[in-house]
């Protein structure tokens, strides 16, 4: 069996948990910051776990846990 290769743009954007859960960062948060509530950038702070029908799309471009 040939080794796998990792998606770099993927390994860049996720991160794994010691439990095997992905992490992912969120979206909106570069500029335009004015008109966006605070709750809404409170909540977007931080790491978030990814949806489980995301799980394994983003597990085969991270064959080795990124």
């Amino acid at each position: 069996m040939y080794k796998l290769k990792t998606n770099r743009a993927a390994a860049k954007r996720f991160k794994f948990t010691k439990s095997g859960k992905i992490k992912r960062g969120c979206a909106f948060r570069r500029h335009i910051l004015e008109k966006k509530s605070p709750k809404m950038k409170h909540q977007s702070r931080g790491m978030h776990v990814i949806h489980e029908t995301d799980y394994n799309r983003v597990e085969k471009l991270l064959p080795y846990g990124g």
